[in-house]
């Protein structure tokens, strides 16, 4: 059953288009030729969830798999999730519109600790059971190959995680989950898939499926394992294995094609990932750890998708991603051979945080274009000391070269991230990150040159399974000694903005990531006591309260307060005076290393000895080499289940064909009109500019562009256009370096149009005329007003006469400066009729009302809520404006 869903986004709630779907390269399959319908759900709002690599990557291979279909859904905002509760309206995906129960699997990404209590949030809305116990009592699946027979309240889809924090550590969350999905899901998901059609098909209850499901490398099935008093985890029956495999896929950056939102993203660009897995072996990164072996994506595959994919797109701009994009050795050759393919359509090149060791002017010549975006470095420590003990590999020369290139390169501003609680840290050390800062920045001098300014985030070191510091914690008390300790610092140095990390979630983080499957309880109560967007700044007071009630319901505040208290952590630090650089650090408690942990079952491929031998290295700061460019460090990973380190070396840069020069000629100008009508009237204006970007530039025509620093697009739209309302008279003026023939440029652009945008006309006009936005003169609306029930089609008309009687009606409004001004209405009024009216009750007595008035770009203008105040104020009773459409736009001489 297809949810009602445009009752419910409408104009009024926050960003509407959102939730709107159905986005440029969205895959569309039909519901009733598909055997197994998967919903991947991102637990997060849709600007996250859209622009998550893995999210894309898994919805494409998914819809790749015959018989099968993949839709999405996302968190909701607070205003839809209230409207969907008052309403008793379930969680939907956005492709199809559909309840989310009526899908057979569901797959949520856990990415963060925190995240689950929305996962709860999902499932409650969509009237799910939150946990595996209170699904399992759904009727079996004999006889379901038509799910829309069924009785809906008596069938659950099978509920499963992902991700990072699912992979390392699945036990606090495992009452939620039917199963778990461990490591890449390129390859596990279509074999979870096939199990799924084979059961469906052969009538399997819930039990059985599971049972196939736990034979399959990278699943665990949480319900036939339990946890011991000592908090290891066992199985419950011979049929399942005692550990479950990390699966590993090669990346295939084809499938990062797709999905273009209607919306601006976090991440609003193309990114294709050029090296899964990273072999650095820092000792506090988790990540580093659970994705070994390093990958290499071969140069010309990259090249490929990035070009295939920023012709399909449309997008300006595109990310390489990986753990370290400078171990990526081909990257400079990459970055240089697109950035010459693509040099004349103002493309950009961005990266995340970067090694900066590694950073030279091959990588400097590659980023950006015309826009220069920003620079992170991540030195994690203030001292060479610190930064052996967490095998960084980086020193102070490294990390001086590094950034001295990127000021030399024309940088002024660059990103650092460092760490404070780490193993073995000394006050020194923490001092260490504010003097570093400062030995930078007076290194970095020269004349005519402002002085190199730093954003800095300081975040709390929050140990981490399958890490060799995961036995490790830090008492809330002392980070923030430290973090006064360095605002006393950085009070002295200028250009520098610090970012501290709230010390509250970082303790609840710890607790969550290392915690047992006693804390599902938690999570639960965390939910119920209004926990949620636990990552967002905007929440933490109210996330911290709910967190720490349901830790004190559960009884767990015991527990909670050993992580608090840094309880948890085998380091003692003897200071030897005067020897700052050379600290007496000893395990205390030794034995204690060989105590189970609640994810000793998951077979990352990392021997845990390993892991303790790497905690003693660390504790004589003494480094492992990278093994994807020297030696062997023998972590166990390597061999038969999960593969070995694949290194390509780097093809010769091209030569530099030169900086994109924005092509300013004006040869033709064309102006369109065209309409915003259906779903697209949620689009915002500045959603709707950004669309015509892409659209011209996945059209190919040749759009001039201005000068400057930041070139843009000749594209100017006439006027916005409230939000919510349609109109078929929309104007926009387009300047191009080259004629097109009229007709070929409206059939291109007509091609690339959402089907809600349609073009009605294109015109060619002279070079030299005014812009549609100087000439606008006046404007033709029809609104839909609702009235008292009592009102009748006479009154609408008298109504109607009335105001068009009157020479004056006054109207107070308050100008940008907040000043209040009276404005005769009545003189911008020049036609007002009365089209229709609707005396049914379900049209809330409702008229369509024909306006025509001022519209100038002076601000002398009449809108559509200034109709609605003429009749009140001649009627003397209240009406509703239901809708709004533009007829069109009168354009002066």
């Amino acid at each position: 059953m297809v949810v009602a869903v445009e009752k419910l986004i409408t104009s009024d709630i926050l960003k509407p288009a959102r939730y709107l779907g159905n986005e440029l390269l969205a895959v569309h399959k039909d519901w009733d030729t598909t055997a197994i319908r998967w919903v991947l759900t991102y637990p997060e709002v849709y600007e996250v969830g859209a622009s998550n690599l893995g999210h894309i990557i898994l919805y494409n291979i998914l819809n790749a798999q015959p018989r099968q279909l993949c839709d999405r859904a996302y968190l909701p905002g607070k205003d839809l999730a209230a409207k969907l509760r008052e309403t008793n309206t379930p969680l939907f995906a956005v492709e199809s519109k559909r309840s989310l129960r009526e899908f057979d699997i569901l797959g949520f990404s856990l990415s963060y600790e925190l995240g689950a209590t929305n996962i709860l949030e999902m499932l409650n809305l969509a009237g799910i059971p939150l946990t595996w116990r209170e699904r399992q009592g759904s009727r079996k699946a004999e006889g379901q190959g038509n799910r829309e027979s069924t009785d809906t309240q008596s069938y659950f889809p099978l509920i499963f995680a992902g991700g990072q924090t699912a992979t390392s550590n699945p036990e606090p969350y495992a009452d939620f989950f039917d199963f778990i999905a461990l490591g890449d899901g390129e390859e596990l998901l279509p074999e979870i898939g096939l199990v799924l059609e084979e059961g469906k098909q052969a009538g399997l209850s819930r039990e059985q499926l599971l049972l196939d499901l736990a034979q399959i490398p990278g699943v665990y099935v949480p319900k036939f394992y339990d946890m011991a008093e000592d908090g290891s985890v066992h199985p419950l029956r011979p049929d399942v294995p005692k550990r479950i495999l990390r699966r590993v896929a090669t990346p295939i950056p084809a499938y990062s094609i797709g999905l273009v939102p209607y919306v601006e993203t976090v991440h609003d660009r193309l990114t294709i990932e050029i090296r899964r897995g990273c072999t650095r072996g820092c000792r506090f990164c988790q990540p580093g750890m659970l994705t070994r072996p390093a990958r290499d994506v071969e140069p010309d595959k990259v090249v490929e998708a990035i070009e295939q994919g920023m012709r399909a797109t449309g997008y300006n701009e595109f990310s390489l991603l990986s753990l370290s994009c400078s171990d990526y050795l081909s990257l400079p050759a990459v970055g240089m051979e697109i950035k010459n393919r693509l040099k004349n359509e103002n493309i950009s090149l961005t990266l995340p945080s970067q090694r900066v060791d590694r950073f030279d002017e091959n990588i400097a010549n590659i980023l950006g274009g015309t826009r220069q975006g920003g620079l992170t470095f991540a030195p994690e420590a203030g001292t060479q000391r610190m930064r052996d003990i967490v095998n960084k590999g980086l020193t102070n020369e490294e990390l001086l070269r590094g950034v001295k290139t990127a000021w030399e390169q024309g940088w002024d501003k660059i990103k650092l991230y460092f760490m404070i609680g780490l193993p073995g840290e000394t006050d020194a050390d923490v001092v260490g990150i504010a003097e570093t800062v400062s030995w930078l920045q007076r290194e970095c001098r020269g004349k005519s040159r402002k002085p190199l300014n730093f954003n800095l985030t300081i975040s709390n070191f929050t140990p981490k399974p399958h890490t060799p510091f995961q036995w490790h914690s830090v008492s809330t008390t002392e980070f923030k000694r430290k973090q006064n300790l360095l605002r006393q610092e950085f009070r002295r140095i200028k250009a520098v903005k610090v970012n501290f990390t709230d010390v509250r979630i970082s303790a609840m983080e710890d607790f969550v990531g290392r915690g047992d499957r006693n804390l599902s309880k938690v999570i639960r109560l965390a939910w119920e006591l209004g926990a949620g967007m636990d990552s967002w700044y905007e929440n933490l007071d109210r996330a911290f309260s709910a967190w720490g009630s349901a830790i004190a319901q559960a009884d767990l505040d015991w527990k909670y307060r050993q992580v608090e208290n840094g309880e948890w952590n085998l380091f003692h630090i003897e200071a030897q005076k005067g020897e700052e650089a050379e600290e007496n650090i000893s395990l205390s408690t030794p034995h204690s290393l060989d105590i189970p942990l609640p994810w000793d079952h998951i077979d990352t491929g990392i021997d845990k000895k390993w892991l303790q031998e790497d905690l003693q290295r660390a504790l004589e700061a003494a480094i492992v080499p990278d093994c994807s460019f020297e030696g062997c460090s023998h972590c166990g990973v390597c061999g038969t289940d999960f593969g070995h380190n694949v290194v390509i070396e780097s093809p010769v840069i091209p030569k530099f064909a030169g900086e994109f020069v924005p092509n300013t000629t004006k040869a033709q100008r064309l102006r369109v009109w065209f309409g915003k009508q259906g779903n697209m009237a949620l689009m915002s204006h500045l959603d709707l500019i950004r669309l015509f970007d892409r659209i011209v530039r996945r059209s190919g025509l040749p759009i001039a562009f201005t000068g400057g620093f930041h070139p843009m697009p000749r594209i100017s739209l006439a006027t916005a256009l409230a939000l919510g309302a349609t109109s078929s008279g929309e104007i926009a003026d387009f300047e191009l370096t080259v004629p097109v023939e009229v007709d070929t440029f409206f059939r291109k652009l007509a091609r690339e149009m959402p089907t809600d945008i349609p073009i009605y006309n294109v015109e060619q006009i002279d070079l030299k005329a005014s812009a549609a936005t100087q000439l606008l003169e006046s404007a033709e609306y029809l609104i839909t007003v609702a009235a008292p029930a009592e009102t009748t089609p006479i009154q609408w008309q008298t109504w109607i006469d009335t105001i068009k009687a009157k020479e004056e009606l006054w109207y107070e409004q308050t100008t940008k400066s907040g000043k209040s001004q009276l404005i005769n209405l009545r003189d911008r009024l020049f036609e007002l009729e009365l089209v229709e009216t609707h005396n049914s009750i379900a049209e809330s007595m409702s008229s369509v009302i024909r306006y025509l008035g001022s519209y100038r770009q002076d601000g002398l203008l009449l809108r559509p809520e200034q109709i609605l105040f003429m009749l009140e104020t001649v009627a003397g009773v209240e009406f509703q404006l239901l809708h709004i459409h533009r007829n069109r736009l009168i354009l002066g001489v």
